[in-house]
C-alpha cells in the first residue's frame, strides 16, 4: 500500500481545475469546484473503494476572499500540490 502523500491539517493548492464529477452536491456537473491555484486544506485521507490502492484526499478549499471553506471535495494526488501559485 502507498505512504500517503499529504496528512490531516496541511494547506494544499488544486494543481489544476477540481471538476465535479457527478458526486458534488450544489454544483453542476463538470462545474468547477476549486480553480486551480486555490488554496485548502486536507480534512481527511482514505482509500478509493474498487481500488484500495488509489488514494484520495478530503480537502476543504476556500471559497472566497475571506477564506472560508467550503464542503469536503474529494481529490487525487495528482491534482494536488503543496507548491504556492505564482500569483499567490
Amino acid at each position: 500500500m502507498n505512504v500517503k502523500q499529504y496528512e490531516i491539517g496541511e494547506m494544499v493548492f488544486a494543481a489544476e481545475p477540481i471538476f465535479n464529477d457527478g458526486g458534488m452536491p450544489g454544483f453542476d456537473e463538470e462545474a468547477v469546484i476549486a480553480p486551480a491555484g486555490a488554496r485548502g486544506v486536507v480534512v481527511h485521507f482514505g482509500h478509493a473503494q474498487l481500488d484500495p490502492e488509489q488514494e484520495i484526499y478530503l480537502v476543504r478549499f476556500e471559497t472566497g476572499p475571506d477564506g472560508t471553506l467550503g464542503n469536503p471535495v474529494g481529490c487525487l494526488p495528482e491534482e494536488l500540490t503543496q507548491t504556492t501559485p505564482a500569483d499567490a
